[in-house]
């Protein structure tokens, strides 16, 4: 199952999303034990349907008090009043990116302007850095219900699920849910438009996601990335996002879960890549397992649809951990004009082969090494006016210098010349860790884009990543002219 919304990376805000409350029998079941540990009875409400949330900046105003807004005051969650005439920090702190859950997209978390998000913790709601912990995540997702007045959404708790998102006495906290007027009405907001609206174009997906790959396919742009935030980068699935226009996104949620869906990883679902071909769509994925075989793996899915459901196509991996030197990650397949796809992969040694047919094996005596100078992963190969482009990130994901450079040949597989560095970081803009790129074409002219993470902006680091997509253009010699990250 997968849900879809639309958001837009505009300044005028997002469209519509799709939530799912946790599931129907762990809220009873919850609902039960609160009522037996909990000194004071209280009545379990019937319960509430879920609803939709608009991805997005967006401002949260209680429905019975009317001009206060949640906001966040020395890390405390809190209402307070909010006019057109309020201080400009006082706006910023009323105004949160409601993003896909980080334990569940198919909830939703609340990422403050200065890039922290609000969790429970000692079930007060407050300010903090995602810290990529199972804890952490669970304490930051809430999920919608249909609020108390028409047109007002109410959040319980993710990981507390007979607990409701409720102000009291000014105060965010989440408590036992109570089927009264009162709670009801203390635990439904209004969505209002932001006190502090968007100005730029970048991150074009709310929340945090990497290792972005941008394609074209059906008439839309697809885009699939990695879901970042985890700590050791351990995050189990991959979304699907698609767009008419690279401006405006619908968001499908999650199209390939390793754990219930891949019998030989569980965790760590890095950098997909996507084709279609024989009338299907392949994605191409790394994984590994908490237990037994830890090392990385390269698997193939397929799915009808590009928005899947996608299924492993083997039930076993593509590439196993230990049949090459470097690590089995970072799959990317380019399809030349005779047909013929490519797989290119690996960390630390890039080596590529030509799929069969059936896009789900090859020759192993047919796999080359063609690790260019400076190669340390991510390698991405496309082709324009007979010139093949390949490129790849050199240094760590985690520094601030990740980049993007490239190579030219006049065959998918080499020689290469090496082309220089043409992705990096833009310190005066706070632009840091540019790289894990991918590059597609507009279906009209030669308009190109590329679409690559960097360190959320502000408070992002080689963990906490959002995707950003900026034109890619050509000198007249062919050559790539250095891509201007922007804000």
């Amino acid at each position: 199952m997968h849900s879809r919304h639309t958001l837009s990376k505009s300044s005028s805000g997002f469209g519509d999303a799709v939530g799912r409350a946790t599931t129907r029998t762990a809220r009873r079941l919850a609902a039960l034990l609160a009522l037996v540990l909990l000194p004071v009875v209280l009545v379990a409400p019937a319960e509430a349907a879920p609803t939709t949330v608009t991805l997005g900046r967006a401002s949260f105003e209680p429905v019975n008090y009317a001009g206060r807004f949640v906001r966040h005051q020395d890390y405390l969650g809190r209402i307070d009043p909010v006019t057109s005439s309020s201080a400009a920090q006082l706006k910023s702190d009323a105004t949160f990116t409601v993003v896909p859950g980080l334990a569940s997209s198919s909830c939703y978390s609340f990422q403050a302007t200065n890039g922290r998000f609000l969790r429970h913790k000692d079930y007060r709601v407050r300010l903090d850095t995602n810290d990529g912990s199972a804890t952490f995540r669970a304490d930051a997702t809430f999920c919608a219900q249909t609020g108390s007045v028409t047109g007002s959404v109410s959040f319980t708790s993710y990981n507390f699920p007979s607990r409701t998102l409720r102000h009291k006495r000014s105060e965010l906290w989440i408590d036992p849910t109570q089927d009264t007027a009162q709670f009801r009405a203390d635990s439904s907001f209004y969505r209002r438009t932001p006190w502090t609206p968007r100005t730029t174009a970048n991150p074009v997906l709310p929340g945090l996601f990497a290792d972005p790959h941008l394609t074209y396919l059906n008439g839309r742009y697809y885009l699939y990335p990695t879901t970042d935030g985890y700590a050791g980068w351990s995050g189990p699935a991959y979304s699907a996002w698609s767009s008419a226009d690279l401006t405006t996104w619908t968001f499908y949620g999650n199209v390939l879960d390793l754990g219930p869906d891949v019998s030989w990883a569980d965790n760590s679902a890095w950098a997909p890549a996507v084709v279609a071909k024989n009338g299907r769509y392949y994605l191409y994925f790394s994984g590994g397992a908490a237990s037994g075989n830890t090392a990385k793996q390269l698997g193939v899915a397929v799915a009808d649809s590009p928005t899947g459901p996608f299924r492993d196509a083997l039930g076993r991996p593509l590439v196993a951990a230990g049949a090459y030197s470097g690590q089995a990650i970072d799959p990317m397949v380019f399809t030349d004009d005779d047909g013929t796809s490519y797989l290119y992969w690996g960390q630390g040694a890039l080596r590529v082969v030509p799929l069969n047919a059936d896009l789900t094996s090859f020759d192993p005596a047919r796999v080359r090494t063609i690790t260019p100078s400076g190669y340390n992963e991510a390698p991405f190969l496309f082709e324009r006016n007979g010139t093949y482009y390949l490129m790849w990130s050199e240094n760590d994901t985690r520094s601030e210098d990740y980049r993007v450079a490239y190579a030219t040949a006049s065959s998918p597989t080499g020689p290469f010349t090496n082309r220089g560095v043409v992705l990096s970081k833009n310190t005066g803009l706070g632009i840091l860790g540019t790289g894990h790129h991918s590059v597609v074409r507009s279906p009209t002219g030669d308009t190109w884009y590329i679409a690559y993470h960097r360190f959320a902006v502000p408070a992002g680091n080689g963990t906490n990543r959002e995707v950003a997509i900026d034109r890619l253009t050509f000198r007249a010699d062919g050559t790539i002219a250095p891509v201007v990250p922007t804000p």
